[in-house]
């Protein structure tokens, strides 16, 4: 099989200990070095210090690994030339023998490839703003529309059109519900000024509807733990909107297109904002991992 899964990660599986699957997008392409390295390890000590196993996800010299050790995670750190792949490019990253980090729909799939049910991020991808003209929405909503895997993220990037993004979660038929909140969270921000239809408010309730998304026996889609960025780590949401706004002129300004738009507004937003919107970002991923060890550690006592 092409898939490695590292010794701590296939060990704790079988012993049917809580691992938690995270995405190496963020530390190849979403932080500046040596921040990058910095944060990927405190990430997966958080997930340890909650009792779970971290299970980074990345693929190297075209062989996907659930479970990265120190010399890997260095690795996609630090390594020049280092891809993003959805999960549309892992056929050719694993023909080509290339190397890439992760990103939401990759990381879901090759954890649920590898029997792993819980999986932390920082906000989903969706439906971009002008879709009617572009028909841009990212791959993260229909792969998650046929994976059975529970995702904790901080809703969705607030540079999307957040309405139309809830509205396709409903029709891929996507169970989403907020965590200890009836507001859909924005990403850098704890309210996108959205309602949701369900609200959890312990581990053991999200546990209680994974173990109901299985005893139904109906399609195999995602469970999505919507947990908001805590309000006083939150960017500021006057500021958010200001500096969007001008983010989204310019971007049209600039002729800025398809996949270069979304890192092209969050570049926009972190230099524009001081740094501030990278600190909401960091507060909210750190908040869904400890969040998704819980989870799992939950998921595993049933």
């Amino acid at each position: 099989m092409v898939l490695v899964v590292s010794e701590e990660v296939r060990e704790a599986i079988d012993a049917r200990r809580p691992v938690v699957a995270l995405e190496s997008t963020i530390i190849a392409h979403g932080l500046p070095r040596p921040r990058n390295l910095l944060v990927a390890r405190e990430l997966e000590d958080a997930v340890r210090q909650e009792g779970a196993v971290p299970a980074t996800i990345a693929v190297l010299d075209g062989r996907p690994h659930v479970g990265l050790d120190k010399e890997q995670l260095e690795r996609v750190a630090n390594e020049d030339g280092i891809r993003k792949l959805g999960h549309r490019d892992l056929p050719l990253s694993v023909a080509s023998g290339a190397s890439g980090a992760t990103t939401v729909s990759a990381t879901a799939l090759l954890a649920s490839l590898a029997g792993l049910r819980v999986f932390a991020t920082g906000g989903l991808g969706g439906v971009h703003r002008e879709w009617t003209v572009t028909q841009d929405e990212s791959a993260d909503l229909g792969l998650l529309a046929r994976t059975r895997i529970t995702v904790v993220c901080a809703g969705v990037k607030s540079i999307l059109d957040v309405p139309a993004t809830l509205q396709r979660l409903e029709t891929l038929g996507v169970a989403v519900a907020g965590y200890g909140t009836d507001r859909f969270p924005g990403f850098y921000l704890s309210d996108s000024g959205l309602p949701v239809d369900w609200t959890l408010h312990t581990p053991e309730q999200v546990a209680s509807v994974m173990r109901a998304q299985d005893a139904l026996g109906g399609p195999a889609s995602a469970l999505v733990v919507a947990n908001p960025v805590p309000r006083e780590e939150q960017l500021d949401p006057a500021l958010h909107a200001r500096v969007l706004a001008d983010a989204l002129r310019a971007c049209e300004e600039q002729g800025v297109t398809g996949q270069a738009v979304t890192p092209f507004l969050l570049d926009h937003l972190v230099r524009h904002t001081d740094g501030a919107s990278l600190s909401a970002n960091l507060a909210a991923v750190r908040g869904n991992v400890r969040l998704a060890a819980r989870i799992a550690a939950a998921w595993t006592r049933a």
